[in-house]
């Protein structure tokens, strides 16, 4: 797959409506099914391509919303959805909210990257670190040509201009992988700000999905941006190469996020809820995160849960591991594979196993 793939292949799925149709009859329900979930924009991309493709397979349709993982977590929890999807995995007072009824199951690996509008420099020429990109949307560096800025790009010519900052305006999963790992490299953004779905900005401004910002960081120069990888590769928008903890600059790849998720250790019982940002590793890209969906260990409505069984055992196949490449998604780990397939064939209905 060349590098031009993802953008060919992506750039017709995001800037469109933020509705992937796709629903009919679940393979193992025998019954007309229509499944209805909504969440994170993060993995929007994949699964837009993904539902298209399992509808091609098997007839089945699936009815996303990319709404952000906050409003994915939300109507899975209020029970208005067949599934969500979240980048950030729900806190243990959530799950007590709902009976602990809820298995996070993880789909893929992604990349969120520092995009940015700077005429006179291309895709990884500028290179952060932590400290500094956490300095950035503290508003504590606010020129292009800040001396910190200038130390880590020798030779790079920086404009003598504003940092105009754009962050998310909706609870999303892609601000929690963001605002943890800044948490993790930066004392004073754990102090002042923290980590969560929604915080609580020094600076900037909002844009709602990863669209959103994508939309503002293409239209404003001098901006600065965190998106889903797959935002900025179909939007022809440059990144930044970023320091990781081993002290060496990483430009995120399916290599480098795969690296990331080298490090997550997984318990037979676990249930997937694992931060891999600032991971160990030379060449483990620092800005890297699992993607979950969520689903009912006991579903009530019989039907509904085979059909949601029967994608789920699609999309742990090799071919649907694939695809996610072909968007720039890192495939999960065999280990995760193997986890989550186990894990699928314990779900009920009513405490009765499926089949």
């Amino acid at each position: 797959m060349t590098t031009s793939s993802p953008r060919s292949l992506a750039g017709s799925l995001i800037l469109g409506a933020a509705t992937v149709l796709a629903a009919c009859s679940g393979g193992g329900s025998g019954g007309a099914t229509m499944l209805t979930g909504a969440g994170a924009s993060f993995p929007n991309p994949i699964y837009t391509r993904w539902f298209d493709e399992y509808h091609r397979a098997t007839g089945v349709q699936i009815n996303y919303q990319s709404i952000g993982s906050g409003g994915g977590v939300r109507q899975f929890s209020q029970g208005t959805i067949d599934f969500g999807a979240t980048d950030g995995p729900m806190k243990d007072d959530q799950i007590a909210a709902i009976d602990g009824n809820v298995l996070h199951i993880p789909t893929v690996i992604g990349a969120v990257v520092l995009t940015y509008n700077l005429p006179s420099l291309v895709d990884g020429q500028l290179s952060l670190d932590g400290e500094t990109i956490a300095d950035i949307f503290l508003g504590r560096v606010t020129k292009w040509n800040d001396r910190r800025i200038a130390a880590l790009n020798a030779g790079v010519a920086l404009p003598d201009k504003d940092i105009l900052v754009v962050h998310r305006s909706d609870g999303s999963g892609t601000t929690f992988v963001f605002t943890d790992y800044l948490g993790k490299v930066s004392p004073a953004w754990a102090q002042d700000v923290g980590a969560g779905k929604s915080v609580n900005w020094p600076v900037g401004l909002g844009g709602k999905g990863n669209e959103g910002v994508t939309q503002q960081v293409k239209q404003l120069e001098f901006t600065i941006g965190y998106v889903e990888l797959i935002y900025a590769l179909s939007n022809d928008l440059a990144y930044a190469t970023i320091i990781n903890q081993a002290g060496n600059g990483v430009v995120p790849t399916l290599a480098t996020a795969s690296e990331a998720a080298g490090s997550a250790e997984f318990a037979p019982d676990t249930d997937f809820r694992v931060s891999i940002t600032n991971a160990d590793g030379a060449q483990a890209y620092p800005i890297t995160s699992f993607t979950w969906l969520l689903i009912r260990q006991d579903d009530d409505d019989k039907e509904r849960a085979l059909a949601i069984r029967d994608f789920l055992e699609w999309m742990t196949s090799e071919q649907a591991q694939a695809i996610a490449g072909e968007l720039r998604y890192a495939p999960l780990p065999a280990e995760v594979v193997s986890l989550v397939k186990t894990r699928i064939q314990g779900l009920t209905s009513e405490g009765q196993p499926l089949e």
